[in-house]
């Protein structure tokens, strides 16, 4: 029976209701333009005509100038040919657009060491040259290499390459590779450091390096620990605590303000040993005041009192020319973002060899053994899963800094900072330098007190309005620090001047 009802037939047979598909919503402007902007941001390799245009990969002429050959992509690290084609910007194909830093011409590192040896390497041009290899944000004049440095494209894209390949096959068979790359590493960093390679270990930083020291050595009750009173906290404070423990007495040497002679800052060392030293832990070079030790002298007559000398080098490492054997020490730490322009979170340990045995390691991890019979530095390093990439970076950017020379670098970085300390003079008669003028006393750290009680404002404004970046300091040597380093020109150290002139 079939009938009428509110509702429609009854009776009939009943149709199933198959709902359509949704259409799909207008393209708006707003919202496309937020799509793409969202997608670009995880992509950076899209084009821009409108959402019927789609996903794509780069064209042809793109991945020529952005990133490298599929080949080069696809085929394992190999050190030399990150440097042979470290101008190829491998790092560009993922970064968004509107983040990328303007291009500047870059040279592979050979082409580099071949321009040192032209006459006039001292002129402004090599350093313009110098200055070409970092991605430095146009306007920005960076003076804070006591805290963090920029690593140039050379280390940038070995980096990235060698991460990209482990994350391509974590695979133990691919990672093989990483062993001898970390191997070169530590050989690459005993040469520039004159030491054996033996003697060193790649760690994280300069403040593991100083508390694996620390840990390491047997002190106990009876015992003095001399310390700079300007160390680092690391190098500072971390005796303090080792010492409630184990019951060590820390004695802290205050040396003269911007020191005239190396002997007033020896005589104060001297004046604190006594029969029960048996550490000096001191810091080559200041970072709260720029005031650089004697060290080979202050390792000479320590060592031959039978002290034992840990020489802080997070402000000399990759700043000044270092030669462990000659300086007398008997470890040595650094880190490699700072001064050295390395990989962020890598670092240096060096251990004489005389001393290896006497240090406990502060970690023991897969490979103990091994390294245990092979008698070296490297007892202090199972750490267990490490950075390979950034571990393999270290080897890139010791042969960038062989590239320009550690000599040409420390005499740049001293040349400009004696530059910065006569623009600021000139401009600010009444400007107080807590750093020595005298040579051989001062490195490249500048610590400008501009009389006023807080610094805070002219540090802000230095930066927002004129670029300039430097560090605030407060405490017992109080005022603007400006670190210049071989990214840095001298027309920027006269910008620096007008701009605290402006400030202050």
């Amino acid at each position: 029976m079939v009938g009428a009802g509110p509702f429609g037939t009854w009776g009939a047979p009943r149709r199933v209701h198959r709902p359509r598909p949704p259409r799909a919503p207008p393209c708006r402007p707003k919202f496309r333009v937020l799509c793409w902007t969202a997608v670009r941001f995880a992509t950076g390799c899209l084009n821009d005509r409108g959402c019927r245009a789609g996903l794509r990969w780069p064209t042809s002429r793109e991945v020529a100038v952005t990133t490298r050959t599929p080949t080069d992509a696809t085929r394992p690290p190999d050190r030399r040919r990150f440097l042979k084609h470290a101008a190829a910007g491998a790092a560009l194909a993922a970064t968004p657009a509107w983040t990328r830093v303007p291009s500047r011409p870059r040279l592979n590192l050979e082409e580099l060491s071949a321009r040192r040896g032209f006459p006039g390497t001292e002129d402004e041009s090599f350093w313009e040259m110098v200055k070409s290899q970092f991605p430095l944000r146009p306007g920005l004049i960076l003076v804070n290499a006591a805290n963090l440095c920029p690593s140039p494209y050379p280390v940038q894209e070995a980096v990235f390459g060698y991460t990209r390949d482990i994350d391509q096959d974590a695979s133990f068979h691919n990672r093989a590779k990483f062993n001898a790359l970390a191997a070169e590493s530590v050989e690459a960093l005993a040469r520039l450091l004159g030491a054996s390679p033996d003697e060193i270990v790649v760690t994280r930083n300069t403040s593991e390096s100083n508390n694996t020291v620390i840990n390491g050595l047997t002190l106990g009750a009876g015992d003095e620990v001399v310390l700079w009173d300007q160390n680092h906290p690391t190098n500072n404070v971390a005796w303090d605590v080792r010492a409630d423990r184990w019951g060590y007495r820390v004695i802290r040497v205050a040396t003269p303000p911007a020191p005239e002679t190396e002997d007033e800052l020896i005589d104060a060392f001297v004046s604190a040993f006594t029969d029960r030293t048996r550490v000096l832990a001191v810091t080559q070079i200041s970072n709260i005041s720029g005031v650089e030790l004697p060290a080979r002298r202050l390792c000479r007559i320590a060592r031959d009192r039978g002290i034992y000398v840990h020489m802080d080098g997070a402000q000399s490492f990759g700043a000044v020319e270092v030669d462990l054997h000659a300086m007398g020490c008997d470890s040595y730490t650094g880190s490699a973002h700072k001064w050295f322009c390395g990989p962020k979170e890598a670092g240096v340990l060096y251990v004489r060899a005389e001393r290896v045995a006497e240090l406990w390691p502060s970690d023991v991890g897969v490979g103990w053994e091994g390294v245990i019979a092979g008698g070296g530095a490297d007892k202090f390093g199972t750490y267990g899963q490490r950075d390979d990439a950034a571990v393999a970076g270290v080897g890139t950017t010791v042969e960038f800094h062989e590239a320009i020379g550690a000599a040409a670098i420390e005499a740049r970085m001293r040349a400009l900072a004696a530059g910065l300390k006569g623009a600021i003079r000139e401009r600010i008669p009444g400007v107080k330098f807590h750093t020595s003028d005298v040579p051989g006393l001062g490195g490249g750290v500048v610590i400008a007190e501009l009389g006023v009680d807080d610094h805070t404002e002219i540090y802000n404004r230095i930066y927002e309005e004129h670029g300039v970046a430097g560090a605030l300091r407060r405490g017992v040597f109080p005022g603007i620090r400006l670190c210049p380093h071989m990214y840095n020109t001298m027309a920027e150290m006269e910008q620096i001047a007008d701009a605290l002139a402006a400030s202050a």
